[in-house]
């Protein structure tokens, strides 16, 4: 499994963004869809809020099944601000620790995201360091 943060589904949206050919292009090699969190789909809709069209097409992604979503429980809160405590000096945003929970919870180490410099940083129980793609 593949982690897809919300910078890459940003760029998928926005031809213009300075990485979307790159992310494209990735996102195309991916064997199984990648799996995100929803305070990361929040946070790429905030940043698609531009224009409705890049913000439906994003929702069609996920209706079709081209990005899955994965749960985050009650019990995972502590969690959450316990990482975001830890990297407090980043700082780490609600989305990222969103991320990394559920990559502890599930094992996955592959992320794909355009924040490069926090997610060789980070790290998840049970996982260790991140693989950072593309």
């Amino acid at each position: 499994m593949t982690l897809i943060d919300a910078g890459p589904l940003v760029a998928l949206f926005r031809p213009e963004d300075a990485h979307h050919l790159r992310c494209r292009r990735f996102f195309r090699t991916l064997v199984e869809p990648p799996v995100t969190v929803w305070p990361v789909v929040t946070e790429a809709m905030y940043l698609l809020s531009y224009s409705w069209k890049a913000q439906d097409a994003l929702t069609e992604t996920l209706e079709t099944g081209a990005v899955l979503l994965l749960t985050l429980e009650d019990q995972d809160i502590p969690r959450l601000r316990q990482l975001m405590r830890k990297y407090q000096d980043l700082p780490m945003d609600f989305a990222d620790a969103a991320l990394v929970c559920a990559a502890e919870n599930r094992k996955i180490s592959r992320v794909f995201t355009l924040d490069v410099r926090d997610f060789r940083i980070y790290t998840a129980r049970g996982v260790g360091r991140f693989e950072v793609l593309p």
